[in-house]
């Protein structure tokens, strides 16, 4: 299993935590409150936490709190992490009782500014290796699991993966197989994400106008741009797609 893979069945497992939802009562304010019944999460720490509206929970949201216990901003900075990024993300998700995203962030920060550096991603993933991986202190983590992950998937099977494994160039299109896919998934993640930012009067209009496939297939990349870098062509997405759906917008404007 990759690690991307793996993130995404944590996602899928958030997710069913939060179809165990049952009404328990209604305030005087009108506002439902609900229990559940997890096998994966601590939903209710999730929801204090993260400021879960507990009406409005979707497979999405569920991917979004799992990129920021994996130490991302969100889901769609996945799959444009590098491999030592991902076996980062990977070892922050597995020691979440033992640091927080937070602590972790504000460590590295202060050695960078100490140092007059900034690390690229082989680094930092070398620095916590180093400091924290086998430390048996605690720094200000919290654990949302309601079991041990360690004993639930091969963690160093899954860095091995990525050590092993890196990803070829690109250099022909179209693309093909199970890179089409990976970046069909990614256009459509990032797509929803641009959708909801640019806060567009006519969102159901502009879906319906979107097709990951054929922006893959007939826009993103061009023959001159070949061979690139699979990582860097994935983050064109995110670099490029804003202009492509605010077009579908003024288009669906101009329909109104």
């Amino acid at each position: 299993m990759e690690i991307i893979e793996y993130f995404k069945l944590q996602a899928k497992n958030l997710h069913k935590d939060f179809k165990t939802q049952k009404l328990s009562s209604e305030e005087q304010s009108g506002k439902n409150r609900f229990r559940y019944e997890p096998k994966f999460f601590n939903v209710n720490a999730l929801i204090a936490d993260f400021k879960i509206d507990e009406e409005d929970f979707s497979l999405m949201k569920a991917q979004h709190i799992i990129a920021k216990l994996a130490g991302f901003e969100k889901w769609t900075d996945f799959p444009k992490a590098s491999p030592p990024a991902l076996i980062l993300s990977l070892l922050l998700f597995d020691q979440m009782h033992k640091i927080s995203i937070e602590n972790w962030m504000s460590y590295i920060s202060r050695v960078e500014v100490k140092n007059k550096t900034i690390y690229d991603d082989e680094s930092r993933l070398d620095i916590f290796r180093m400091v924290f991986e086998e430390d048996d202190e605690y720094y200000g983590g919290k654990e949302y699991r309601l079991f041990d992950i360690k004993d639930s998937t091969d963690k160093l099977e899954l860095t091995r993966q990525s050590e092993l494994a890196p990803r070829e160039k690109i250099i022909s299109l179209p693309l093909e197989g199970a890179v089409r896919q990976e970046f069909i998934e990614t256009a459509d993640a990032v797509f929803k994400d641009v959708l909801d930012r640019i806060e567009s009067k006519h969102p159901k209009l502009i879906r319906r106008m979107w097709n990951a496939e054929s922006y893959i297939d007939n826009e993103l990349l061009k023959p001159e741009m070949l061979p690139i870098d699979h990582y860097y062509a994935l983050s064109l997405i995110d670099a490029f797609l804003v202009h492509h759906v605010i077009a579908l917008a003024i288009k669906a404007d101009e329909k109104d």
